[in-house]
């Protein structure tokens, strides 16, 4: 860590710490990671599953498709991610689970995952439901352009996941009580920080948007769930889908029209520059 963020080092470690409850999930890489072939899905036995609306999510995609133009060169993924530090992100089973229908799903060692349509599954108001129970994973839509530099989201990409994610049904208690849940208003991913929580890769340090010679670095209170401002108790926590990825989230000026859509969030992590400052430094005698 830079000698000059100490300071500013204690007082984001303590945001964090506020609430207790981070955990130490590790992420998948993304990059083209390859998919498990699964069997038909046995969700019988399963009491209580978390389980989403097919219909939804395939109007999430109608959504995508309508307004492609905010990623025009980015695929849409969905993505699961941990809500509980006792869940377990290996060997997820997937599937579209109707009357009659029970269709398998890919799911990439990242946990994301694309959905077929299926006017059947349409017909019989069918559920996507993986073998895991309610409140043990959150969803999120996941739309990335490629070939971005490491370490950094476009801007245009999150206000589609936003749009679609609300649109699909995805997230449910992104806020904490007594604030309410989330706003599913087809206008709210359009106001200029909306509180829909971004998920990073890792803990975060910092992120900075870019656009050009313009460089604006986010206020923490932009992180953390915004646990900087509106303080909560680890009762309270519990209804917010970051419960144990507290420290990896970020809100983003999602409906800032001063922010194009090619604007770039550059993610500064809580690890970055551990290794090299670990590393002696390099002798000024070498050529």
């Amino acid at each position: 860590m830079r000698p000059h963020r100490f300071a500013d080092a204690a007082i984001r470690i303590a945001i964090v710490l506020t609430a207790g409850n981070v955990c130490a999930a590790s992420p998948s890489g993304r990059a083209d990671a390859p998919t498990i072939a699964l069997p038909a899905v046995e969700v019988s036995a399963l009491r209580d599953p978390v389980e989403k609306s097919y219909r939804k999510i395939v109007a999430g995609m109608d959504l995508f498709e309508r307004r492609h133009g905010l990623a025009p060169d980015a695929p849409l993924r969905f993505k699961l991610l941990p809500r509980d530090r006792d869940t377990s992100m290996e060997r997820i089973t997937l599937g579209i689970v109707g009357d009659s229908v029970n269709i398998p799903v890919r799911v990439a060692d990242d946990n994301t995952f694309s959905l077929q349509r299926s006017s059947r599954a349409l017909d019989e108001d069918a559920a996507v439901v993986p073998n895991r129970k309610a409140r043990s994973m959150t969803w999120r839509a996941d739309i990335r352009t490629p070939g971005l530099p490491p370490g950094t989201r476009r801007l245009g990409d999150l206000r589609l996941e936003c749009a679609v994610g609300l649109e699909a049904g995805l997230v449910s208690d992104s806020l904490p009580s007594p604030l309410g849940g989330l706003i599913a208003d087809r206008g709210y991913c359009e106001q200029r920080v909306p509180h829909y929580l971004f998920f990073a890769e890792r803990p975060l340090w910092s992120v900075t948007l870019v656009y050009g010679s313009r460089r604006e670095v986010l206020s923490v209170d932009e992180l953390y769930a915004g646990i900087s401002r509106s303080p909560m108790a680890n009762s309270e926590l519990r209804y917010c889908d970051c419960e144990v990825l507290l420290d990896r989230t970020y809100y983003a000026p999602l409906g800032d029209p001063g922010w194009p859509d090619d604007t770039l969030l550059e993610l500064e992590y809580m690890d970055d520059g551990v290794a090299s400052a670990a590393a002696p430094a390099p002798d000024a005698r070498s050529p």
